[in-house]
């Protein structure tokens, strides 16, 4: 049992936020940038690089996810610093103008009218002296209520709506009423029990959003003349004795626990709208789906397996369960906690 009053150790932010890590990020604005930041990352030690294929002729809501998705990355409470690099000035300056705001420490550099190796020595100067500063920092006890704790489940089979997902269902529903914060997605996941989902929203307007949310999703599925069997359920989900798209989604709404959903977020939207447990409208795909989370304000992401997964994310630690003994044993450096009984 998990309880209001319970502590951990975390690194206080200036926002008020808590966070499990303290890394020092070199953030690339577009995939142009790629280069550098590795570069920096590799010639200063305690920084670390996401590089990323995305920044460039994007426009509209893709354009405006990504902008989200960085600003949400750098600001994350396990981030103590953040560098941003790009290709143009404006919008390396916008993604650091959006980190700013958490009040961390973060600059910015462009790439032209200078080219790499001179924002490379740049870079890597800043760089030493926020890590420098990050080393000094110190973690103090926080109770549970001030985490902020993503769930995703992944490789599914019939022990995962059994056994690891209704594990983490109890944890999330010991979360809330601690005070904590906690976001679950996967939308196309939710298909055939999503009115059990609709039925938690805390008011009929967001019982409404949630609905048009996944009505969308599938009316966009269903406008590209595309079945979604292989997909979802995957053929992993098959071999491993999931039949339906409707038997897999109440195996994953296990893990959402019992209580009320008090919001309906965007990809990667900021959580830090109080305590309670939220959907975020993501992609089923576990390195998307972790990221976005992530970019939300998660610090922590638990992660049921049955077949098992090798997903991680470089800012927030994946802790994986699996009620399926075999896996446990065969993948046993990727599995924390083994709930096979």
């Amino acid at each position: 049992m998990v309880g209001r009053g319970e502590k951990l150790a975390a690194y206080r932010r200036e926002d008020g936020r808590v966070g499990v890590r303290n890394h020092v990020v070199v953030l690339p604005v577009d995939d142009i940038s790629n280069a550098a930041c590795e570069a920096v990352a590799a010639h200063i030690s305690g920084t670390m690089a996401l590089p990323h294929a995305y920044g460039r002729l994007q426009y509209g809501e893709d354009l405006e996810l990504l902008f989200r998705t960085l600003i949400g990355i750098g600001s994350n409470p396990n981030v103590a610093a953040a560098l941003v690099i790009g290709i143009e000035d404006k919008w390396a300056e916008r993604v650091a103008n959006g980190i700013s705001k958490s009040g961390k420490p973060v600059a910015c550099f462009s790439l032209e009218g200078y080219g790499d190796l001179e924002i490379v020595r740049r870079a890597a100067r800043t760089a030493m002296e926020f890590v420098q500063d990050a080393s000094e920092l110190s973690r103090e006890p926080v109770g549970v209520e001030e985490l902020t704790v993503s769930i995703k489940c992944g490789e599914s089979d019939t022990t995962t709506g059994l056994g690891s997902c209704p594990t983490v269902g109890l944890l999330v529903d010991d979360l809330v009423d601690a005070g904590a914060t906690v976001l679950f997605g996967e939308t196309s996941e939710l298909t055939g029990g999503e009115h059990l989902i609709a039925d938690r929203m805390a008011t009929p307007q967001l019982r409404d959003r949630f609905l048009s949310v996944h009505k969308d999703y599938t009316a966009d599925i269903e406008s590209q003349g595309i079945d979604l069997l292989g997909s979802q359920p995957t053929e992993g989900n098959l071999a491993g004795g999931l039949s339906t798209i409707e038997e897999k989604a109440l195996g994953n709404i296990e893990k959402t626990g019992t209580r009320p959903i008090l919001g309906v977020l965007k990809p990667a939207e900021d959580s830090s709208n109080g305590p309670g447990l939220y959907f975020m409208d993501t992609s089923s795909a576990a390195a998307e789906c972790v990221t976005l989370m992530a970019a939300g304000g998660a610090v922590v992401h638990l992660f049921p397996t049955g077949q098992g997964n090798v997903i991680g994310n470089p800012i927030v630690p994946v802790i994986k369960l699996t009620a399926n003994r075999q896996t446990a044993q065969s993948m046993e450096e990727h599995i924390d906690l083994d709930v096979s009984g």
